[in-house]
């Protein structure tokens, strides 16, 4: 299954358009053995349908590969869940701090993840240019 600096998983294209092409990924119960299962949220999910940048020769219906970069597993996983934790944490840490009030500084603590997912929310499109999937023909 790749290198380990690429995750990869089996798929069927189920459309073709101008926008790209969408991949149905199939898992398999081996997604549980995998060194990557960590950072992957597709061995998670049963069905789920990817969006690629149409680079080649593909067809409706053809078997391939979808790789993502291992990196950007990683980066999703900090955008998603280390940096919030990180904001939480030290606004907990002040405003726990300054008023002495522990229910006050846990509500303005969670409080302070809308922003932050508002903001995700702001720049989606330009964080999705950067995880992109890649796909390649299945080798036989």
């Amino acid at each position: 299954m790749g290198t380990s600096k690429e995750i990869e998983h089996p798929g069927v294209i189920t459309s073709i358009d101008s926008s790209g092409i969408k991949v149905d990924i199939t898992t398999y119960s081996a997604c549980s053995s995998c060194n990557a299962k960590g950072v992957c949220s597709i061995s998670d999910v049963k069905d789920k349908i990817v969006e690629v940048p149409n680079t080649g020769d593909f067809s409706v219906g053809q078997e391939v590969q979808v790789i993502l970069h291992q990196n950007l597993g990683f980066k999703a996983m900090y955008l998603g869940y280390v940096q919030p934790f990180i904001i939480v944490l030290i606004s907990l840490i002040i405003t726990s701090s300054l008023t002495g009030n522990e229910l006050l500084a846990g509500l303005i603590s969670l409080g302070t993840l809308a922003p932050y997912f508002l903001i995700l929310l702001y720049f989606k499109e330009k964080i999705r240019n950067k995880f992109t999937f890649a796909i390649k023909k299945q080798e036989q």
